[in-house]
Parts: structure tokens; C-alpha cells; sequence
């Protein structure tokens, strides 16, 4: 699956959680905040879409996404991340 599918599939699922992806440049890897109670993902835009893919594969790995369809590839990014983050 292409890189910008990838993406896609995640701003959907970050729709469907109320959380808004904001794509910045600066010196920072990333990740998931609360901003004044409101739920961002901040990516960096001078990071490879890759990198930015894993970056989001990790933020939903900590979230409850099992009532959510997502495509069976993004699922198995996130379960990765998941099985990572245990090891």
C-alpha cells in the first residue's frame, strides 16, 4: 500500500477518535499530545512519510482501536508497534 494511502487510513481513524494530526517542521520526532483538552498528533514534515507512518503506528498502538474497521495492513502496522512497545 502506497504511503499516502497509509496516511489517509490514519487521518480516518484519527476522525473517528477526535483527534486532530498536525504536520509542523522543527527539530522533533513527534507524537500524541493534549493541547488545552484537545487531542493532537503532531508530525514532523521534514521526516520521511515512512517514518512518519511508524510515528503514527505508535501513537494508536496506546489507543483502544478494536471497535474501529480498519484495513487489515494499517491494523497489522499498529499491532506491530504494539508487539514492539512489549518487547
Amino acid at each position: 500500500m502506497k504511503p499516502n494511502l497509509i496516511f489517509t487510513e490514519f487521518e480516518n481513524i484519527a476522525k473517528q477518535l477526535n483527534i486532530k494530526i498536525i504536520k509542523e517542521k522543527g527539530n522533533f520526532k513527534g507524537g500524541y499530545c493534549l493541547l488545552k483538552e484537545k487531542k493532537i498528533i503532531v508530525l514532523n514534515k521534514l521526516k520521511t512519510d515512512e517514518q512518519n507512518i511508524r510515528s503514527l503506528s505508535k501513537v494508536f498502538a496506546q489507543f483502544n482501536i478494536s471497535n474501529i474497521y480498519i484495513k487489515p495492513f494499517v491494523r497489522k502496522l499498529i499491532e506491530l508497534e504494539n508487539a514492539n512497545k512489549t518487547n
